[in-house]
């Protein structure tokens, strides 16, 4: 068994980019239903995703779960963006849902 070295939040399309890096030949079961998954879910690619991550921290106040968990997602409008505020437990302003759809704009 593997040694876990760290653990860090990912978005889907990163979980597809790591494991479009492993050898097809090895991955077991999981690890193909996994990707399988990532393929068909992934809104945008890797780096654009965790580029609007590290935006989302930095210039809106989410953690990183929460950035990743918009990213993943893609909501296009505030309504489709409060769902996912409203299970923050914190107060989002207009103004700051405004913002979090103009990074995810550009991330797309």
């Amino acid at each position: 068994m593997k040694e876990v070295k760290g653990k860090r939040t990912i978005t889907i399309p990163e979980v597809k980019d790591i494991l479009d890096g492993l050898d097809p030949e090895t991955i077991d079961q999981l690890q193909k239903r996994t990707k399988d998954y990532a393929e068909k879910f992934e809104k945008v690619d890797a780096k654009s995703a965790q580029k609007a991550v590290e935006k989302l921290v930095d210039e809106c106040n989410l953690t990183t779960e929460e950035a990743a968990e918009v990213v993943n997602i893609l909501p296009k409008s505030i309504p489709e963006l409060r769902v996912f505020a409203a299970g923050w437990k914190k107060l989002i302003t207009t103004e700051n849902l405004e913002k979090i759809l103009r990074i995810l704009r550009e991330a797309s």
